[in-house]
C-alpha cells in the first residue's frame, strides 16, 4: 500500500473517530436530561456554551435546571430519541444537524411527541469534543391516545429494576443482572 493510500486512511479513520466522539457527545445530553443526570447532560457542553431553548437563551447549567424543572413537573417519564445525523468537521469545529423524536409521559397519563432538529456547532478542546452552541429546531408536535404499558400486570416484572430518573434506572447497574426466575414463552 502507498504511503498516499495510507495516509487517506489514517484521515479517514480519524473522521470516523471524531464522528463518533460527536455522536456519543450528543447521546449525553439526551440521556443526561431524561436521566435527570445533571453531570452527564453538562458533560455534553464546554462550560461556555450557549443553548437556544424554548424561550431562554441561556449557558448549560440554567437550561439544565430549567428544562429539568419542565419535564419534572409535566412529565412523569421522557425519551429524547435521536435519529438522523449529519456532520461537518474542519479542524477542531464540527457542524452538526440531528433529527430528533420527544416523547414524554404527561402527569396526567397523556402523550405528548414532538420532532425536530438540533443543531449544533462543536468543538474539540483539549482532545475532547463537547458542544459550543445549539439552537433547537421544532418542526412538529401533537399528542398520542393514552394505552395501558405493556406487561405491567406481571408480577415480577420490575424485580430487574423499574424506569427512574435518577441513577436508581437499569441503566446504571453495573453488572447488569436478571433478577427474574426463568421461565420461556412456550411455558406461558
Amino acid at each position: 500500500m502507498s504511503n498516499s493510500n495510507t495516509q487517506q486512511q489514517m484521515q479517514r479513520l480519524q473522521q470516523m473517530l471524531d464522528r463518533q466522539d460527536i455522536y456519543d457527545c450528543l447521546v449525553r445530553f439526551s440521556r443526561g436530561m431524561d436521566r435527570f443526570d445533571r453531570d452527564l447532560f453538562l458533560s455534553a457542553f464546554h462550560q461556555d456554551a450557549l443553548l437556544s431553548a424554548g424561550e431562554y437563551v441561556a449557558g448549560p447549567a440554567e437550561i439544565y435546571d430549567w428544562a429539568k424543572d419542565l419535564h419534572e413537573h409535566g412529565q412523569s417519564a421522557t425519551q429524547h430519541n435521536l435519529l438522523n445525523h449529519t456532520c461537518d468537521i474542519e479542524g477542531d469545529t464540527a457542524h452538526s444537524e440531528i433529527y430528533y423524536q420527544f416523547v414524554g409521559r404527561n402527569r396526567d397519563d397523556s402523550n405528548w411527541v414532538a420532532g425536530g432538529r438540533y443543531i449544533d456547532r462543536l468543538e474539540r478542546r483539549e482532545g475532547e469534543w463537547k458542544i459550543a452552541f445549539r439552537t433547537n429546531v421544532i418542526e412538529w408536535s401533537g399528542s398520542l391516545p393514552t394505552l395501558p404499558i405493556p406487561f405491567a400486570d406481571v408480577a415480577d416484572l420490575h424485580l430487574n429494576g423499574v424506569s427512574s430518573r435518577t441513577q436508581e434506572d437499569p441503566s446504571y447497574s453495573r453488572p447488569l443482572k436478571n433478577h427474574r426466575d426463568l421461565k420461556s414463552p412456550a411455558e406461558g
